[in-house]
């Protein structure tokens, strides 16, 4: 399976402080990949930096073989999707919120909303489509900010911590229905989160993370099984008790 994303030497600095190093670090066509650990392990550096929204201090990222340059990197964000652990909608109906990203991309106002149509009804909210968007449930809005992420048919889709907000019913539900969707589009995506809950449902690979470095990653039975060292065995323990 050929790759989709790669990087090579990727460093990440805020406030003078490296948080991330990534020597080496890619994701195939079609692949699922959970990026774990605890608060403060690099998880949102890496996504943010990953998606070219923040400033990186050093290193290479190639979509598709190609480098993504700063002259390109609009091209390239266009062509992939981040979702936040706040929705950060819009103040208009769902549907509108959802067929923004498409009138962004050019797209005409029928086939924006056709699109968004198609969308919602993938993530069973369809009968939400003419409410406020800031009428909704914490679990609603969530499916809505996927449902927009989703109608742009991105390549590759990053999310950062995207259920830590709900409760546990709701947060089970939209893993396996995000699950299930993933697998059926074929995107390839890149989840970080604290919770295996999340990761069990969707990932084929799980990346556990410390201080800016990845420590492990394999399946997640073999990681879990098997964990390199102390870290990994304590946050095998700890993690999916929230």
């Amino acid at each position: 399976m050929s790759i989709i994303l790669e990087v090579q030497n990727l460093q990440i600095q805020r406030g003078g402080v490296q948080v991330l190093e990534l020597p080496r670090f890619s994701i195939n066509a079609e692949e699922k990949v959970a990026i774990v650990g605890p608060n403060g392990a690099g998880k949102s550096s890496m996504l943010l930096g990953l998606a070219c929204l923040i400033e990186r201090a050093s290193g290479s990222i190639f979509f598709q073989g190609a480098a993504v340059l700063q002259t390109t990197e609009i091209a390239y964000r266009r062509r992939i999707a981040v979702v936040f652990q706040e929705p950060l909608l819009f103040d208009t109906t769902v549907i509108d919120n959802v067929a923004e990203g498409l009138r962004i991309r050019g797209k005409g106002h029928k086939e924006a909303r056709a699109a968004a149509r198609d969308s919602l009804e993938l993530f069973k909210i369809a009968h939400l489509s003419e409410r406020s968007a800031h009428k909704l449930s914490g679990g609603e809005a969530q499916r809505v900010s996927l449902a927009r992420a989703f109608a742009v048919r991105p390549e590759l889709l990053l999310m950062d911590e995207p259920f830590s907000s709900l409760d546990l019913p709701t947060r089970i539900a939209l893993a396996e229905d995000l699950g299930r969707i993933l697998h059926e589009s074929g995107t390839a995506a890149i989840i970080a989160t604290h919770d295996r809950i999340e990761a069990f449902h969707i990932v084929d690979r799980l990346v556990v993370m410390d201080c800016g470095k990845i420590v492990q990653e394999g399946t997640p039975k073999e990681v879990m099984a098997q964990p390199v060292n102390d870290f990994v065995a304590a946050f095998r323990r700890t993690t999916g008790s929230n």
